[in-house]
């Protein structure tokens, strides 16, 4: 089977962090670059997520790495409503950190009701 050889990450509609175990920032896509720009976009990679969060921010951080667990919840600022989905990622079948995926929402969002 061919694979794609594209970076489809580059190409998602939505921010994507990832940290290692010990919680270093070791990849963004550009949304992602874009979307901490103010707080230093790319040159954030190699740094602590510990070093940007308040400590309320950074138990809750811990606890996702130790627990090796996920995380969402939406934010709201300026009007821009954003659902944020913290998971773990693994690598050869290890725990390897957390990723970090950022949604910008539309104004209504549908629930869908499965059977």
């Amino acid at each position: 089977m061919h694979r794609p050889s594209f970076d489809w990450v580059e190409h998602f509609p939505a921010a994507v962090s990832v940290c290692d175990t010990h919680g270093t920032l070791i990849a963004m896509n550009r949304l992602a670059m874009d979307n901490f720009g103010n707080y230093g976009g790319e040159a954030l990679l190699g740094t602590s997520l510990f070093d940007c969060h308040p400590e309320p921010a950074n138990q809750i951080i811990r606890n996702l790495l130790e627990q090796q667990r996920a995380n969402t919840y939406y934010t709201e600022k300026s009007g821009v409503r954003k659902l944020v989905h913290q998971t773990p990622w693994y690598c050869d079948g290890q725990f390897a950190g957390l990723t970090e995926i950022i949604i910008v929402l539309p104004d209504q969002v549908p629930t869908k009701q499965r059977s």
